[in-house]
């Protein structure tokens, strides 16, 4: 077994779900138990690390190995999380081996592309320090949820002259995504006994004429905004809650809206564009919106040519031929690239395996991925 496989399916079998918000008293849902294991991997090696709490039980954790003064110096980052293994129809952290497979939550998002690149430090470990680049890997938490390691990692100067970010991208160069913005609104209403219900002001009721019009404006989006590799703008409504009990007319209701932002597109002005379009619809008195919980910007394709070119021939010695594209889901590419550091989306598994209930990723391509950072660290 290489070591890329052994130190995946160690990963694997190390919870580290993202709470996602909710209170949670059990364990293995925090990073703790993967960056302690990576602790001891980056002291084994004998380079230097730091840890970064973010939270507690939370800590980012960073090793730096040097290469040859006159290198570039690059930073390889992975997220430490996974969302929750709950509704999972294998075992999710065994770490179970079929067919070519590991199968478990994380094994594609994203400990198969975390494992790759700590195989391809451990080799270039073994290699004189003037025959690599520098490297930094960066190993962070809270990427599933409200990217709070990212965050607290681009807070200080990081000095890197590109970035790759692990994620499933099938062995593809991802160079552009969208962004996203999360928010919540709210429907306000009257209670009263269900019994005489026009006594109250229902607050449902008035959320589903709010919904109807975002769905108005979503369709619009979609037709309207569009990017010509990325598609276009979208807007989804993926939560909603309201009442009590059937025998209350409820007085509040409470949506949570997902909106996905062109680089063409101004991240701080999504809220106020829909607020705009819902005030031409609808009572304003009615409703009110947070603000965004979550925000992400998008990642634009330009200004990484040389990195790309770089990775590209990589990818080329190991595979034979390199693909770009882009995606449609957010990552830590965006706030890196946004403090200055050109940034691109790279690993191996699908994105259609991610977050299932029967999440795998395929062996081969967790090592092809090894190889081929492997070969675009080497110096000259």
């Amino acid at each position: 077994m290489s070591l890329a496989i052994e130190w995946l399916a160690e990963l694997v079998r190390r919870p580290s779900q993202n709470p996602m918000g909710c209170e949670v008293s059990e364990p293995g849902y925090d990073e703790s138990a993967v960056t302690d294991f990576l602790e001891d991997l980056f002291r084994s090696w004998g380079v230097r690390y730091e840890r970064q709490k973010v939270a507690p039980r939370r800590d980012n954790i960073v090793a730096y190995l040097p290469g040859c003064p006159t290198s570039p110096t690059w930073l390889w980052e992975a997220h430490q999380d996974t969302v929750p293994a709950r509704g999972m129809t294998v075992a999710p952290f065994a770490a179970q081996v079929t067919n070519g497979r590991l199968y478990g939550r994380g094994a594609c998002d994203v400990k198969g592309g975390l494992a790759a690149m700590l195989a391809a430090c451990d080799r270039l470990l073994r290699q004189p320090a003037e025959r690599r680049c520098s490297i930094m890997l960066a190993c962070v938490v809270d990427e599933e949820y409200t990217f709070t390691g990212i965050r607290a990692l681009t807070s200080r100067p990081l000095g890197a002259d590109g970035a790759i970010v692990a994620e499933p991208t099938n062995l593809r160069i991802i160079t552009a995504h969208k962004g996203i913005v999360r928010w919540r609104i709210h429907t306000t209403g009257r209670s009263c006994h269900s019994s005489q219900p026009e006594l109250g002001v229902n607050a449902i009721y008035r959320m589903a004429r709010l919904v109807s019009a975002i769905e108005g404006y979503a369709t619009w989006l979609n037709n309207y905004r569009r990017d010509a590799e990325l598609g276009p703008a979208t807007l989804s409504v993926g939560r909603i809650e309201g009442g009590i009990s059937a025998n209350i007319v409820p007085d509040c209701c409470t949506i949570e809206v997902d909106r996905r932002v062109l680089p063409s597109e101004d991240l701080e002005q999504v809220t106020e564009e829909l607020a705009d379009y819902l005030r031409h619809r609808l009572d304003a008195t009615t409703w009110w919106q947070e603000r965004p919980w979550m925000k992400l910007p998008p990642l634009s394709g330009e200004g990484k040519e040389a990195l790309v070119s770089r990775l590209q021939e990589a990818v080329r010695q190991v595979l034979g031929h390199a693909e770009t594209g882009t995606v449609a889901y957010g990552t830590d590419a965006a706030t890196l690239q946004a403090v200055g550091i050109p940034c691109v989306v790279f690993g191996p598994g699908d994105i259609a395996q991610a977050h299932t209930a029967d999440e795998y990723i395929e062996l081969r391509q967790v090592e092809q991925a090894a190889e081929i950072l492997y070969c675009f660290a080497l110096w000259p």
